[in-house]
């Protein structure tokens, strides 16, 4: 399927010419190993691929005999996978590089060598374990792959056309009409459901059933208790314990992640390292509060106050309905004509964080419970900064409502309070494209141009 890092792959050949290798970071099952071979596939007279989690003994010593006669090295892998090597036309892939630390280790000389180029995949490749006994290599450049976003689920589905309309809808803040508007939330909705895991997502193109694909998100589920078990050593019943409680903690009307929920007398330093894993895993989006929204977000970020979202929607709503072990045909319905009269909230902020990380946003939100000021206590979705920092008006406070009857009395606050850092406030809703009294109402689709 098509997927819009190929063409960061591509500028990659192009602009770095052997003189760097890329490693393509992402959770499990979105499609990273795919995409790889793809491109070599497409973009090279000859490639090789080393799955480090199906890799024999014989390969691994190659790595520790041979670093220092690439020759020979180079004659035993072409040997062994049956594949001609061409210099300067060839591409090693190292799958699931973070399994054998020692070929990561091994990319500075690889690189140095420069007769060939070197693309790694890996899950969790930053975890302390994987890397300890390595140099990391300054050669090696990091591109994070994320779950397809709403564009790329379109393509898809066969449809080409409607994100297209949508950009330049958003390009000259024009709605987009009844017809053109339900369309686009009816393709939104399906996206929603199905999430943008490729294999889930190629499924559903084929068959539309989403009893189907609702088990093809069951399994990556239960492939990432797998990789708790299996790489969170030491600390695996507090990542587990954090990754069930998370449709929990989102239902909630303020949705920060407490940790008294998983413990009475539970502490942040008890549980960073867990959270850590997660984040890294790219399970989960990490939301931090910013306790006074000015031009570096980031410096006034509180890392206490967080909140939890699932890398992919899809996956959360399989996570979150799992009575029976399966999400119903029923609740699906609801879902897809916008029934569902509970949890909408938590599903519709998770995919606008969804969106905005695949956009290149770092998550923040705003939230103060002052007990003693009511103009002062206002909790806001999310904060995002303007991509070019002046001395004022740099920050657009965004709230998402999933219902058609709402209130916005925290961003009104907001607006009153930081007016001298308000850039655009932003509504994402399910309505479409309107502004009114200042305030810009988007629909949720178009988050990704924000």
């Amino acid at each position: 399927m098509k997927r819009k890092i190929y063409d960061k792959l591509l500028d990659w050949k192009k602009n770095s010419a052997g003189k760097t290798a890329l490693l393509i970071d992402g959770a499990r099952r979105v499609g990273k190993s795919y995409i790889a071979e793809e491109f070599a596939k497409a973009e090279y007279k000859s490639y090789l691929l080393i799955d480090f989690n199906n890799t024999g003994g014989d390969v691994l010593d190659l790595f520790k005999n041979h670093l220092g006669d690439l020759d020979t090295l180079f004659m035993y892998l072409s040997g062994y996978y049956n594949a001609k090597l061409f210099e300067r036309e060839s591409l090693i892939i190292f799958d699931e590089v973070q399994l054998y630390p020692r070929a990561r280790a091994a990319i500075k000389y690889l690189v140095a060598d420069g007769r060939f180029d070197y693309l790694e995949t890996g899950s969790i490749v930053s975890i302390k374990k994987n890397v300890k006994d390595i140099v990391i290599p300054s050669e090696e450049r990091h591109i994070k792959m994320y779950p397809m976003d709403f564009d790329e689920f379109l393509w898809a589905m066969g449809n080409q056309t409607l994100m297209p309309v949508i950009r330049n809808h958003f390009k000259e803040m024009k709605p987009l009409g009844q017809a053109m508007h339900r369309k686009a939330m009816d393709f939104f909705r399906q996206y929603l459901i199905v999430g943008g895991m490729p294999q889930a997502v190629a499924l559903y193109s084929e068959t539309r059933d989403f009893d189907k694909v609702d088990q093809v998100k069951r399994d990556i589920l239960a492939l990432y208790r797998a990789d708790i078990s299996k790489h969170a050593e030491g600390y695996e019943m507090k990542v587990v314990s954090i990754f069930d409680e998370i449709p929990a903690q989102l239902s909630k009307q303020e949705k920060r992640f407490k940790l008294s929920s998983l413990r009475k007398e539970a502490r942040f330093r008890d549980y960073e390292d867990a959270l850590f894993w997660l984040d890294d895993a790219m399970i989960i989006n990490t939301c931090y509060n910013s306790a006074e929204p000015n031009i570096g977000l980031r410096l006034n970020m509180d890392r206490l106050t967080l909140k939890c979202y699932m890398a992919d929607t899809g996956l959360l709503i399989s996570h979150a309905f799992d009575e029976k072990g399966i999400v119903t045909e029923e609740i699906y319905k609801k879902l897809l004509f916008d029934k569902l009269e509970v949890n909408r909230g938590m599903i519709m902020e998770n995919i606008v964080a969804q969106m905005l990380v695949t956009s290149g946003h770092k998550l923040y939100f705003y939230s103060n419970s002052s007990r003693s000021n009511r103009d002062l206590r206002m909790e806001i979705d999310f904060l995002i900064a303007k991509s070019k920092i002046s001395n004022r008006h740099n920050i657009s406070p965004i709230e998402v409502k999933s219902g058609k009857n709402y209130t916005l009395t925290s961003l009104r606050k907001f607006r009153d309070k930081y007016h001298a850092q308000l850039h655009t406030p932003y509504v994402l809703h399910t309505g479409d494209l309107k502004v009114e009294d200042g305030i810009t109402y988007l629909p949720v689709y178009m988050t990704p141009f924000l």
